[in-house]
């Protein structure tokens, strides 16, 4: 019998059952002739570039002219194609994200609550004007770059971007909450609140030149700056409506549309306002899969809206960094330039890429996990003979900058519980060695079920892409 694999249950402390997501696997909704789907080790992390600088890890970057510009530390950097990087000027650094937007002729940059501009030839240049206070978020729109400062909404002048007139300021004022962010949609201001989201368009005039546009209110909003993205041409964010718990949004005309699941709310639900008010949310595409990045402080979950659209479900999985998965997601700030997708990394100053072609990052091999559904057979029980993993293996895994892998075996391991809460012992296999794509990976007599049991199974140390296609069980049932 097959036995899906796309997500698992198990429980909790608090007698619940709760949804398992795949951990640095990738579920994909395609038929095959094997199964209907299959997990696939996340793309790995090989380096680009590395900086030559001490400071902050990446803070922020941007595709701009066909190259990659990047904050890393103080530095507004510009990373080439040939993997060096030029330092093009400084800009504070106070460990907090940068964010960095462009016009036809320059490039902005907010950082650490101030503002710069970067044009060729005039270097990196401080905008000093007192009227613009405290730069928290940034967007350039209809010819302004537009600021806010948590309360107002500020734009500089048309004929000089370094000037700001106090008589032309905006403000947000549906609700008394804060203006966490600013975001441009369809030549239209999004002001993303902490508890509501309003929608300006650019109507000139001497004053504030941007209108509110009435009835497109939304009444949620974001929980940080950063936790918005521009997701299926509209934008994906973190956050409520007042007197409500966090979830994960998708912004429609006048509304906001639901992405998270039941589990994805709980795991939200498990970090403080202060926590989620650093989360950052990202998304990128990769193939066909259009995926959003929920960035949270001890790993990240990720939505696949292609996924969803043809499983039928929501479509959701975790990622993860470290030997043993206990470290955040190391891949931040996702730019498509030269043909690959860049990222700073959380743990050095190297800028890397994604690599299919390797499950390892920056070399280091991490695991990945899935559970199953719950077995059950109406409370008879059943005697499990034989569990086997139907996989694509045996590919090799090189990175350049990395070297290539050592031809080591593969481990695989599977644990099983009785209760969602203890799990038994590991068994232990091997799963060969790069090019041997037919070893077949299998658990042989598995004891007795007398009740119900919640399968694991995870891969360790394997630094080689691969496929979980199917889980083939061979089950006897037993009578009352």
């Amino acid at each position: 019998m097959q036995i899906p694999i796309l997500n698992g249950s198990t429980t909790d402390s608090a007698a619940d059952f709760r949804t398992s997501l795949p951990l640095n696997l990738m579920p994909v909704a395609k038929e095959t002739g094997i199964s209907k789907g299959y997990l696939r080790t996340a793309e790995g992390m090989a380096e680009f570039a590395n900086s030559i600088y001490s400071g902050s890890a990446d803070r922020g970057a941007v595709n701009w002219k066909g190259g990659c510009y990047r904050v890393i530390g103080e530095w507004l950097t510009r990373v080439n194609v040939d993997g060096t990087i030029d330092y093009l000027g400084n800009v504070d650094d106070d460990g907090n994200p940068a964010v960095l937007v462009y016009s036809f002729d320059r490039l902005a940059v907010a950082a650490a609550g101030k503002l710069y501009y970067y044009r060729p030839g005039f270097g990196v240049q401080e905008v000093t004007d007192p009227d613009l206070g405290t730069v928290v978020d940034l967007v350039w729109i209809a010819g302004y770059f537009m600021t806010t400062d948590g309360e107002f909404l500020i734009v500089t002048d048309l004929n000089d971007p370094f000037s700001v007139n106090p008589l032309k300021y905006g403000s947000s004022e549906a609700r008394p909450d804060p203006v966490n962010g600013l975001r441009e949609v369809r030549n239209e201001v999004y002001a993303v609140n902490r508890y509501t989201t309003e929608v300006f368009q650019n109507v000139g005039g001497t004053g504030f030149p941007f209108q509110r546009v009435e009835g497109a209110m939304i009444p949620k909003g974001a929980v940080g700056t950063f936790a918005t993205a521009y997701f299926l041409d509209t934008i994906a964010f973190v956050g409520s409506g007042e007197n409500e718990p966090p979830s994960v949004y998708l912004v429609g005309t006048g509304q906001a549309q639901k992405l998270a699941t039941r589990e994805v709310e709980t795991l939200l639900m498990s970090y403080t306002e202060e926590q989620l008010a650093e989360v950052r949310v990202e998304s990128r595409q990769d193939k066909l899969q259009q995926l959003l990045y929920i960035h949270l402080p001890d790993k990240s979950l990720v939505y696949d809206a292609s996924g969803t659209a043809v499983a039928g479900e929501p479509v959701w999985f975790t990622v993860a960094s470290g030997a043993n998965a206990e470290l955040p997601y190391r891949a931040r700030n996702y730019v498509w330039a030269y043909g690959k997708w860049l990222f700073g990394d959380l743990q050095s100053l190297k800028i890397g890429y994604f690599n299919n072609r390797d499950a390892r990052q920056f070399g280091q091999a991490v695991p990945w996990q899935f559970d199953t559904q719950v077995l059950y057979n109406e409370g008879r029980g059943a005697i499990i003979h034989s569990l086997e993993l139907v996989r694509l293996s045996g590919r090799d895994a090189s990175s350049p900058g990395e070297g290539t892998a050592a031809a080591v075996d593969a481990t695989y391991s599977h644990s099983y519980t009785h209760n969602g809460l203890q799990w038994s012992q590991p068994r232990l296999i091997s799963g060969g060695k790069p090019g041997d794509t037919q070893k077949r990976v299998g658990w042989r007599t598995l004891g007795r079920m007398d009740h119900w049991r919640g399968l694991r199974f995870r891969g360790l140390n394997n630094p080689y892409p691969e496929s979980i296609v199917r889980l083939e069980a061979e089950i006897e049932p037993l009578e009352a």
